[in-house]
């Protein structure tokens, strides 16, 4: 039996509630992080094969490092927009581990994190990383999987042989195989059940909040579909903005109109979440696995791209899509669903899954289509679950999650309290430090007078020696005087030969 570790937030038989998800970030921050780890975990899992979770934090202690060697035959580890400066710090992590690592290890749909005219400036900062990073994975492996061109480039351009490169996309596209679910034919009108999906970052790029209020106002059942911790955090938690009055155009107070109205909804499960999106028209929006989810589930989808990341992945696998710089605010989804076409994207799927087959044969993997049931156990399994459906606003009423949150903020207070008696602590010993300090410098104070003192003495005694030498000066030149002066006339008088007494 070949066992294979996998990076990702957690297995996909794992069933873990809300709270667990929020507290253990089981999603790494972000719900489609789960999705291409799924079918990646999915897509290797075979009769000789076992897959498992390794988490989504990198321990790359030597302890680790030995456990893995020992234990596994292969490392797997599916990225997205890892080469980007607020990953560096992850990035060199895990570089520290591969490098300790002696089983082959495999890099899934890695991709750079560029503007979406593929600027890749902002990446200079971690050049070196990437390159130490790469070096890392292909002394252990054939090649690196890469999403797209962009990501291809960039590596060419620090050192990495074209040879040595795959272009694959994303794993996510390929949790049904070769096969891809037909798209729903539909009519947008006023009833339509419409999903929007939105990244607070793409803000500056374009107006994503005004697209949502304009649709908002025209459907009355459009739903938000979010995805990072935080608003996670937000549906668990609320927030004090009701009270506080405090508003902001995108969803992430509790004043916003779409949370008033209880259309947010946070995904946990990849499986749930794609069953949730089949009861969806029409799905739309920046985040391009959100719009992956709804394409899986046979629900029309376009990408509103606003960067590199979501840009390239479009291109690659043809996925309708419209940039989001100058797309006007009034843009209506109707619109959008028209003017899309997702029959390249179906047909060239059964290619592209080829391309992502021969990558895993390339680097000694075999996968569930090819030397397997096709996903069939993997299927059945996850549809055992009772996996959680996405969370919605907390009402403030028990919906089971009251005894974490009274649990969660004791533990937050108890922290508090431990924080604050440690900073007292350092405040008496402070204080105690202060207290000595000011003894030492009362102490120097009076040794600084006394050194004053002694000074003044000095300097007293010094005018009256001043003085005493002037008086004896002015006695000895009393006492000396005449003598000097008849010295002086008589060798006068005799260096000059004449003087009186004296005839010619």
């Amino acid at each position: 039996m070949k066992r294979i570790l996998i990076r990702s937030g957690k297995s996909p038989f794992r069933v873990a509630s809300p709270t667990e998800f929020i507290h253990q970030d089981l999603i790494g921050t972000n719900t489609g992080n789960l999705l291409f780890s799924d079918s990646a975990h999915k897509m290797l899992t075979t009769p000789d094969t076992e897959v498992t979770s390794n988490g989504i934090r990198t321990n790359h202690t030597a302890e680790r490092a030995a456990e893995i060697n020992e234990q596994y035959d292969a490392f797997v580890v599916p990225l997205a927009n890892a080469f980007r400066p607020q990953f560096q710090a992850s990035l060199d992590r895990l570089s520290k581990l591969i490098e300790q690592l002696t089983i082959p290890v495999v890099v899934f749909g890695v991709g750079a994190q560029a503007t979406d005219d593929y600027a890749t400036d902002m990446l200079k900062p971690m050049e070196a990383s990437v390159k130490r990073f790469a070096r890392a994975v292909l002394d252990r492996s054939a090649s690196i999987g890469v999403r797209g061109e962009l990501t291809a480039s960039y590596l060419r351009d620090h050192g990495v042989p074209d040879d040595n490169i795959d272009i694959m996309g994303c794993p996510s596209m390929f949790l049904y195989g070769d096969t891809f679910p037909e798209i729903r034919a539909t009519e947008i009108t006023a009833d339509s059940r419409i999903s929007i999906n939105m990244s607070p970052n793409a803000r500056p790029v374009g107006p994503i909040s005004g697209l949502a209020e304009h649709a908002h106002a025209r459907y009355p059942h459009l739903t938000y579909y979010a995805q990072n911790l935080s608003d996670a955090e937000l549906l668990l938690w609320g927030d004090t903005s009701p009270e506080s009055n405090f508003e902001d155009v995108f969803p992430k107070q509790l004043t916003h109109a779409m949370l008033r109205e209880n259309k947010v909804r946070m995904p946990l499960d990849p499986a749930q979440w794609i069953d949730e999106l089949r009861g969806y028209d029409f799905a739309y929006g920046t985040r391009i696995h959100g719009n992956i989810a709804a394409l899986l589930a046979g629900t029309p989808a376009v990408v509103l791209t606003h960067d590199s990341r979501t840009l390239e992945l479009c291109r690659y696998f043809d996925i309708p899509h419209r940039q989001l710089s100058g797309l006007p605010a009034d843009t209506d989804p109707r619109d959008l669903y028209e003017a899309a076409d997702w029959s390249p994207m179906i047909k060239g799927h059964s290619e592209r899954f080829d391309r992502i087959t021969a990558f895993l044969t390339r680097n000694g993997l075999d996968n569930a289509y090819q030397h397997g049931d096709g996903g069939a156990a993997y299927d059945a399994r996850v549809a055992a679950l009772d996996l959680p459906a996405s969370m919605q606003v907390w009402d403030g009423t028990e919906d089971g999650q009251n005894r974490y949150r009274a649990a969660r903020l004791r533990e937050r207070i108890t922290v508090s309290e431990t924080k604050l008696t440690a900073t007292a602590k350092k405040n008496d010993e402070l204080r105690g430090r202060v207290a000595a300090a000011e003894k030492r410098a009362a102490k120097t104070a009076e040794q600084l007078d006394a050194a004053v003192k002694q000074l003044e003495a000095t300097r007293k005694q010094l005018a009256a020696m001043e003085r005493r030498v002037a008086g004896m000066e002015k006695r000895v030149l009393v006492r000396l005087g005449p003598a000097l002066r008849r010295r002086t006339r008589k060798i006068s008088g005799t260096g000059t030969g004449t003087g009186t007494g004296i005839k010619g």
